[in-house]
């Protein structure tokens, strides 16, 4: 699997969007993919940014390029 500075990089190059690591988690756990607990979050029950809807299709992309979803 496809670390997240490589997603980062991967939609930086191909849509010129910068995508935080919150996000990626975020598209992870939406599309049934297991992530770490991180070590700042403020609360393990809600996430305070989630991905936005816009952006949301640019990381799947990204996953999809590198095998981790279909």
């Amino acid at each position: 699997m496809a670390t997240y500075h490589q997603i980062q990089e991967y939609v930086r190059e191909k849509y010129r969007r910068s995508v935080k690591t919150c996000w990626i988690a975020h598209v992870k756990e939406l599309n049934g993919l297991s992530v770490r607990k991180a070590y700042n979050r403020a609360s393990s029950n809600e996430r305070q940014i989630p991905c936005p809807d816009r952006i949301r299709p640019l990381i799947e992309e990204a996953l999809r390029h590198y095998g981790a979803i279909e």
